[in-house]
């Protein structure tokens, strides 16, 4: 028996400090999903009570057929999800071209930024595009860069297909590039 599935069963058979310890294990998860969706802090840690008051509800449909991560993840995301609908907030930005999915594969940034400016000024920098990123974009992209999950697990988490999470990784990195460029004094290729 694997370990989610043990901690899903002592969960189920309400063992004493089993859902405490999945919350321990999988709130960082959750709170770095619903962050980069929200971007508020109060927000954030009501949804994220949520979450877990969802998984706790459902954690019996549970079929193991995905990692527990990614199912977690998955209620994380719909939960900031509908958040965001509800507040009438825009998700994506699906931007007027329609054929970047070409270049998806041999995109490349050509440029050695880190040679222009200190890595702490880049850092400052990129985090602070990312912020402009609408809310799926700057999830995806954070979910494959800094949590590193694969594509076939943000798929898990978020129900999109596999080239809709291409296609939103694309278009972030492409606008991540359009606002770095002129703030490092690179020029475009």
């Amino acid at each position: 028996m694997n370990d989610d599935q043990a901690l899903v069963e002592a969960v189920l058979a309400d063992a004493p400090g089993a859902f405490a310890r999945l919350v321990r294990q999988y709130q960082g998860l959750c709170w770095h999903i619903v962050q980069r969706m929200v971007r508020q802090p109060d927000d954030t840690a009501e949804l994220c009570q949520e979450v877990f008051l969802k998984v706790h509800r459902t954690l019996h449909q549970f079929r193991h057929e995905s990692p527990l991560r990614a199912w977690i993840g998955r209620v994380a995301y719909h939960v900031a999800l509908r958040h965001l609908e509800r507040k009438r907030i825009d998700i994506v930005d699906l931007g007027d071209d329609d054929d970047g999915m070409a270049f998806l594969e041999n995109l490349g940034d050509g440029a050695d930024m880190e040679a222009r400016i200190t890595q702490d000024q880049a850092d400052t920098l990129l985090h602070a595009a990312i912020d402009t990123l609408p809310p799926v974009q700057r999830t995806v992209l954070t979910l494959y860069h800094l949590d590193e999950l694969s594509i076939a697990e943000i798929a898990q988490v978020t129900g999109m297909a596999t080239g809709t999470i291409k296609s939103h990784l694309f278009r972030a990195r492409l606008r991540l590039r359009g606002e770095l460029e002129p703030s490092m004094g690179v020029t475009p290729v």
